[in-house]
């Protein structure tokens, strides 16, 4: 368990200690989608959820899900959050909606958990608004595309 570090020499969990790690500018972008019916696909597409603007819902939705990243997942710090996009645009060939989030901050930890949380929390506001209509859709895709900033340098999803 060496390369786990969020495992102690027992094989305990614990909360990395990032204390001695310099700040930097960090980003991480994630990326997801909502598969659905081409019956849900047209409400959201034409605006007649029931529950209201399906888009704009889940952006806020992915957002706030971003910033509370660390009251979900137990071992990531609080960070200061500089920068929280997530972007939903409809895709007719899945159909459904193609989501992707952006996140940045300054400091000794990236923002990878923070961005995938965004994706996660957006895709599920999406699922929520109209399950009344396909109880069937699907999520999925939810990876990390970019991730640059501090000591392991930049990746790229191929």
């Amino acid at each position: 368990m060496a390369d786990l570090t969020h495992f102690d020499g027992k094989g305990e969990a614990h909360m990395v200690d990032v204390s001695e790690k310099p700040v930097t500018a960090r980003v991480a972008i994630a990326a997801g989608w909502v598969k659905m019916s081409a019956e849900a696909y047209e409400i959201i597409s034409e605006g007649r959820a029931k529950k209201g603007d399906v888009l704009g819902v889940a952006r806020l939705a992915g957002i706030m899900g971003a910033k509370r990243t660390p009251d979900l997942i137990p071992l990531c710090h609080p960070l200061p959050i500089s920068k929280a996009a997530v972007d939903l645009v409809l895709d007719p060939d899945l159909p459904g909606v193609q989501i992707e989030a952006t996140l940045k901050t300054t400091g000794q930890t990236g923002v990878e958990m923070e961005a995938l949380t965004a994706v996660s929390t957006a895709a599920l506001t999406v699922f929520d608004m109209v399950k009344a209509v396909d109880k069937s859709m699907e999520i999925g895709g939810i990876h990390v595309k970019l991730k640059d900033g501090g000591k392991s340098g930049r990746y790229e999803a191929s």
